[in-house]
């Protein structure tokens, strides 16, 4: 099967298929370079994404991949990260083994190719020249027997003719000789010419055109082993890849079998805990007797004596916070007892009083309610300084020894300092290590430096290691109160009834407690407390000395007898009048004066109101 035999005469024909097969290749090497540059998208794709929910270093994401599930996650993102470098892999090695091949094969198959055509047609010029010699010559032989049989005719009729001289048939007779002559040569001539053609004519459909036919089928089937040899190439280069995507595979995998529901659960526990105990059972109230509650010692609010007793509260009081009750903003910490007021009592005839109110049936207040009585039964002027600390945690100034947090958050939070503290000192000492050591070397070989240059430096990292051992001092003795403070287990459950201390009184509100509920929801700490302290000593900070008192917008007569027990409040006698210096902002209590240094609040139903009317409709605030 050779083309040079079976196709001696589509020259045409082969010179075009021979070019489809080469716009083949390129169209195939267009492919391969078209799917490297998908593969480096999706590659950049892979990347781009796995960067974009990396955490970000020095952020509260950082924090959160401690737990398993986000480790696991953290893995994925990596192990994607060595899927995209694969596929870049793929881009580089088609690249490099194919279409650089290829493009390079290519150009070689096309100078290949324009080479044996080059000689196809040189061969074809040849034989139509040979077959145009040899027409003329048959043509020019043609003429000329012509030409010598027209001359033998003459020459007959000049001869036949007795009217014509014997000169005139002398030379017609030589003219047909020259004539037969000239057709004997112009034969030879074809003939040879003729032979010489045949002779060419055989070797081009014999020798030259199976030659070069059979280097252009060479040539095109070496075209169509590389294209296959490139998709096998192509392939291959895919299966290389494999074993690692399928290592990536198995890294994810094996993350997510790594996660730990347990463990990310007890995680929780570490990062929230805040070492206190639940609230203890609240005591049933009697409504039937007078109205003055009873409160037991284990209940949410202290049990207040009649009249007013001087409240002392040590620096070390254990009070508990309740870290459930929902955040408050700080104006309502400031102007509300943080209650709904109870109704008016029942045994209380409206009728007594002109235009009083009809009372409301009386009902149980809800735990909520209890729980914020609780909270803000505590002496009103200590609860200042707490509010102002709260204020300036919600404006981002933390504090240094995170007293801010609950007690367990805060030991991790020192200990975690405490351990940064002792890697920098670490890190100063074998730095002032090292330097003592080049000191020693100078001291002992002069040339290679000056030891008196190591000096200043020397006293630097001495005075930083100094700076930061007080510093993790500081920190380790907060850790050491914050760990002395925290209680065991059993321990626990006395503080929970009230016994913990036995030494210091009760305390009757939340403010007086060592740590307190700052209006955002953390905790504040009293760092230093006075042992003993009245409630109505002057505690005030100086944000607060130079206050000035709210006007009076108005009169109230009081309508019933309230007790005011719980901070913020203030008792009133029925038929009683007083000064209006806030009004009622729609939670239930009105503010009051009744002198100077004694304001409160009492239930808006407790009393009939009579603003004044160039302030009516003002509001006031603190």
């Amino acid at each position: 099967m050779s083309w040079g035999t079976e196709l001696w005469d589509q020259f045409d024909n082969l010179e075009k298929h021979t070019q489809w097969g080469i716009d083949i290749l390129e169209k195939y090497i267009k492919f391969v370079k078209e799917r490297t540059e998908i593969e480096l998208s999706y590659a950049k794709q892979l990347r781009n994404l796995s960067k974009k929910y990396q955490p970000k270093k020095n952020s509260k994401e950082e924090e959160e991949y401690k737990y398993t599930s986000c480790k696991a996650f953290l893995s994925t993102l990596n192990e994607m990260n060595d899927y995209a470098g694969q596929h870049e892999v793929i881009s580089e090695n088609m690249t490099s083994q194919i279409i650089v091949d290829l493009a390079r094969y290519v150009q070689e198959l096309k100078q290949e190719r324009k080479s044996n055509f080059h000689d196809g047609r040189k061969a074809q010029q040849h034989i139509e020249t040979c077959w145009k010699q040899l027409e003329s010559s048959k043509r020019r032989f043609e003429r000329d027997c012509k030409e010598a049989d027209r001359a033998q005719q003459y020459f007959e009729k000049m001869d036949a003719d007795i009217n014509v001289t014997k000169a005139d048939v002398e030379k017609a007779r030589q003219q047909a000789q020259i004539r037969h002559q000239m057709a004997e040569d112009s034969k030879a001539d074809y003939s040879s010419i003729l032979q010489k053609f045949n002779h060419e004519q055989h070797e081009y459909y014999h020798t030259h055109i199976p030659n070069i036919f059979q280097k252009i089928q060479e040539m095109e089937e070496r075209r169509i082993v590389r294209m296959g040899e490139s998709m096998k190439t192509y392939a291959e280069v895919d299966r290389q890849v494999i074993p690692i995507i399928g290592k990536c595979l198995d890294g994810i995998v094996k993350a997510a079998e790594s996660i730990d529901q347990n463990n990310d659960s007890q995680l929780v526990i570490e990062a929230y805990k805040s070492g206190f105990e639940p609230p203890g059972d609240i005591e049933f109230e009697d409504y039937t007797q007078p109205m003055k509650r009873t409160v037991s010692d284990n209940s949410l609010s202290n049990s207040k004596g009649e009249g007013k007793p001087e409240l002392k509260f040590g620096g070390k009081s254990k009070g508990k916070l309740w870290p459930f009750i929902k955040k408050n903003k700080l104006v309502s910490l400031l102007t509300s007892p943080h209650q709904p007021p109870p109704p008016p009592p029942a045994s209380a005839s409206p009728s007594a009083v002109p235009n009083g109110p009809q009372s409301p049936k009386q009902q149980k207040e809800p735990l909520s309610h209890r729980f914020n009585e609780f909270m803000t039964s505590k002496p009103k002027i200590h609860c200042f300084r707490s509010l102002k600390r709260g204020l300036s945690l919600k404006l981002g100034a933390t504090p240094e020894d995170f007293s801010n947090l609950p007690p367990e958050q805060r030991r991790k939070k020192l200990q975690q300092k405490v351990d940064e503290l002792n890697k920098e000192i670490q890190k100063e000492v074998d730095q002032r290590d090292a330097i003592t050591k080049m000191k020693d070397v100078y001291l002992k070989n002069p040339q290679m430096g000056d030891p008196a240059s190591l000096d200043h430096k020397l006293t630097e990292v001495s005075q930083n290691v100094e700076k930061l051992r007080l510093e993790a001092q500081k920190f380790e003795a907060w850790l050491a109160e914050v760990e002395g403070r925290l209680p065991a287990r059993s321990e626990q459950a006395r503080r929970q009834s009230g016994m913990y201390d036995s030494q210091n009184p009760p305390t009757v509100n939340n403010c007086a407690q060592d740590r307190e509920s700052s209006p955002d929801g953390s905790y504040t700490e009293e760092q230093s407390q006075e042992s003993e302290v009245k409630v109505l000593a002057p505690d005030f900070d100086d944000d607060f000395d130079d206050e000035e008192p709210l006007p009076a917008i108005g009169t109230c007569k009081a309508l019933y007898t309230f007790e005011g027990h719980n901070e913020g409040t203030i008792s009133v006698v029925e038929g009683e009048t007083l000064f209006v210096i806030e009004e009622d902002r729609g939670d239930g209590w009105t503010r009051i004066r009744r002198s100077e240094d004694e304001e409160g609040y009492v239930p808006t139903s407790y009393v009939e109101v009579y603003l004044d009317k160039n302030t009516k409709g003002a509001k006031t605030y603190i």
